[in-house]
């Protein structure tokens, strides 16, 4: 899939792609550092049908939103042919009591025998984190493990 660059005099600069519907979606990234999302007219991909404003933290959860399922179906994909073995996504909350502490500190591997194979946090991955990484709201950790596994990491996350 392309993805068209423009640069826009003066504003900054547009990013968009056509979807299966005809629309262009994608975001003008602003000199000031300001983002906002576009959806196009059907008919005039220069006309913008709806124009969402964001913030950087809103950017970011919406990147996560976007790019988390991708790399979770990838992995479960690739898990399809190991009976027991499943992936999920989970989010750290805000309320997290883990939140702005190290993930070696959750001792999630050792507790629930799942492992936390990828974090994703404004849109990157960060394949394989270390125990010295950091956790903050809004990081998507993908997950792999039983089923059970995964159950006891979201309550961890969650509750401690």
């Amino acid at each position: 899939m392309n993805v068209d660059v423009t640069a826009l005099p003066g504003i900054g600069v547009r990013k968009d792609f056509e979807v299966r519907s005809g629309r262009r979606i994608g975001v003008v990234a602003h000199r000031d550092g300001a983002i906002d999302l576009i959806v196009s007219q059907r008919d005039d991909p220069d006309a913008c049908l709806a124009q969402v404003p964001l913030t950087t933290d809103e950017a970011a959860v919406l990147a996560n939103l976007l790019g988390a399922p991708q790399l979770v179906q990838q992995l479960k994909e690739e898990h399809s042919d190991l009976p027991g073995i499943t992936t999920r996504q989970i989010t750290v909350s805000g309320n997290s009591p883990y939140r702005g502490r190290m993930l070696g500190e959750t001792a999630m591997r050792t507790r629930t025998k799942a492992s936390i194979v990828a974090i994703m946090r404004a849109g990157q991955v960060q394949p394989s984190p270390g125990p010295d990484q950091v956790l903050d709201s809004g990081d998507v950790l993908v997950v792999v493990g039983t089923p059970h596994g995964l159950d006891a990491a979201a309550r961890i996350l969650a509750d401690g």
